[in-house]
C-alpha cells in the first residue's frame, strides 16, 4: 500500500470506480454505482461467483439473518471446537492473526454484545429486500437482473424434539425485542413432514417462518453479473489486486499482483477474505478472518419445495432445480486450505437421520469456501482513512443477504448521497 497525503479530498462524484471482486458484495456495488451515473470495472482474482457466493445457501432470510458471534457459540466448549464434527470447529493453529481474531471474537459472545449487534442487524434486514426489488426492476439504466428471486413458503425449521426447538424460539424472541420482525409459527412432527414429505422421523418439531426468500447463489450472481456488463461495466478476470496506491488527487492506481495497473477515481475493495490484507493501510484495523463453510448437493426421492434449516445441527437445506444443496459449519482457518472430507461427512451425518430417501453415497458439487468474517459479526461498509479507498465486506454468511444493501451504502457514499443512520455501525475505521 502506497500513498500521497495531498489533496486528501476526493471529489463527491468520482467519474470512474474500480470494484475489486466479483462476488455478490462487488457486483451490487457496482451495479449501483451505475445507477448513480458512475464508470466502473470489476476485477477479480478467479472469475465472477468463484469465492463465498457460489457454494451458500442463497437465503434470503431476515428471520435468521443474526451476528455470528452468539453465546451459544461459547457453549459449545473449547474440547467441541477442537472436534472435527463439530457445527464449530477451530484446528490448533499458532497462527496470531487467528489467535488474535478468536479473542476478539470470544469478547463479542455475550448477551449484551449479540443484543447490541442485533439492532443493528434489524434494521438492516429491513431495507434489505428492497435493494433486492430494485436491482430486479433495473432502475433507471434499465438492464435488471433476470434470475429469479423466489418467495420462501413455507421456510421450515427441523428439531429433534420441542426441547431443540425452544433455542431457536427464544432467538427469534430476541430478534423481535431488538426491533426485528418475524412471522412464524410452531409445527408438531407430524406437521411438519406433512409440509415437506422428504423430512424423515428424526425431525419431531418444527417452525414455519414466513416472509423469507431465496434465490440460486450461482445463477442470480451470474446474472448480476450479466447485468453490470450490459450497463457498461468493465469485468476483468484474472486480475488478483497486489496493492492500492492513492495518488491523492489523481486518484488511485489498482496494481495486480503481475504488474498491471488500472487507474481510477476511486476503489471499493470487495475482496471477501483477503480485505483486510488490502485495506490495512488504509486505516482498517479489524481482522477479517476466513470462517469456511461447505457444501454440496443431492438429488432427494422428492425434492424439497424451500428452504429447510436444522439449528441445532446448523445445517441449511437449499432446492436449487433439480438438486439439494446441503450446506454447513464454520471453520476457521486458513482461505487457502484444501477441503477437508471430515466436515463433509459431519454434514452428512448431521443430516441423515433429519431426511427420507436421500442417497448421501451420491452427492456432488463438494465445496469449502471463505466466508470473511469480523470480531464483532458487523460488516465492513464505507470509506477508509482514504477518501479514495472504500471497502465493502466482512459479512460473515450474509453476503448473499445483505449484499445489494451493502452495494447501495457504498454507491450513495462514494457520490455523496445519504446513507442510512445505521452506517455509522459499519465505519471500517471502528
Amino acid at each position: 500500500m502506497s500513498t500521497n497525503a495531498a489533496a486528501p479530498r476526493a471529489p463527491k462524484s468520482p467519474e470512474h470506480v474500480v470494484v475489486a471482486g466479483a462476488g455478490m458484495v462487488g457486483l451490487a456495488t457496482a451495479w449501483f454505482l451505475q445507477e448513480r451515473g458512475v464508470r466502473v470495472t470489476v476485477v477479480d482474482r478467479t472469475g465472477v461467483a468463484a469465492g463465498a457466493s457460489w457454494g451458500n445457501a442463497g437465503w434470503i432470510s431476515p428471520a435468521l439473518t443474526l451476528p455470528l458471534p452468539e453465546p451459544a457459540v461459547l457453549s459449545y466448549g473449547l474440547r467441541a471446537m477442537v472436534n472435527p464434527s463439530s457445527p464449530v470447529y477451530v484446528p490448533f493453529s499458532t497462527d496470531r492473526q487467528l489467535l488474535r481474531f478468536l479473542v476478539g471474537f470470544a469478547r463479542n459472545c455475550t448477551p449484551a454484545r449479540w443484543r447490541a449487534a442485533m439492532a443493528v442487524f434489524a434494521r438492516l434486514n429491513r431495507d434489505a429486500l428492497g435493494a433486492y426489488d430494485v436491482l430486479g426492476d433495473g432502475g433507471t439504466a434499465g438492464h435488471g437482473v433476470v434470475e429469479e428471486i423466489r418467495d420462501a413458503d413455507p421456510f421450515l425449521a427441523g428439531f429433534a424434539s420441542d426441547v431443540d426447538r425452544k433455542i431457536l424460539v427464544d432467538e427469534l424472541a430476541h430478534v423481535v425485542s431488538s426491533g426485528g420482525a418475524v412471522d412464524y409459527e410452531l409445527l408438531s412432527g407430524a406437521e411438519i413432514r406433512s409440509l415437506e414429505p422428504t423430512l424423515g422421523d428424526g425431525v419431531q418439531s418444527g417452525v414455519r417462518m414466513l416472509g423469507q426468500r431465496f434465490v440460486n447463489p450461482p445463477a442470480y450472481v451470474a446474472s448480476l453479473a450479466d447485468s453490470v456488463v450490459q450497463r457498461g461495466a468493465d469485468l476483468v478476470t484474472g486480475f488478483e489486486v497486489a496493492d492500492v496506491v492513492d495518488l491523492g488527487a489523481g486518484g488511485v492506481d489498482v496494481v495486480a499482483q503481475t504488474g498491471e495497473r488500472l487507474r481510477a477515481d476511486a476503489v471499493v475493495l470487495a475482496t471477501g477474505t483477503w480485505l483486510g490484507e488490502l485495506a490495512r493501510g488504509y486505516g482498517v484495523k479489524r481482522v477479517v478472518q476466513a470462517g469456511r463453510g461447505y457444501s454440496f448437493t443431492v438429488v432427494p426421492d422428492e425434492m424439497p419445495k424451500n428452504p429447510i434449516y436444522f439449528p441445532v445441527q446448523r445445517v441449511a437445506c437449499t432446492p436449487l432445480g433439480d438438486r439439494l444443496r446441503v450446506a454447513g459449519m464454520m471453520e476457521f482457518r486458513s482461505p487457502d486450505a484444501p477441503l477437508d472430507p471430515r466436515r463433509i461427512n459431519a454434514i452428512v451425518e448431521a443430516a441423515r437421520p433429519m431426511f427420507t430417501g436421500v442417497d448421501w453415497t451420491a452427492r456432488r458439487e463438494e465445496w469449502v469456501g471463505s466466508r470473511p468474517c469480523t470480531t464483532d459479526g458487523l460488516p465492513l461498509v464505507g470509506a477508509t482513512r482514504s477518501p479514495r479507498v472504500h471497502v465493502a465486506g466482512g459479512h460473515g454468511m450474509w453476503g448473499i443477504a445483505l449484499g445489494p444493501l451493502t452495494g447501495r451504502m457504498v454507491a450513495d457514499g462514494l457520490t455523496g448521497h445519504d446513507v442510512p443512520s445505521y452506517a455509522r455501525h459499519l465505519d471500517p475505521l471502528r
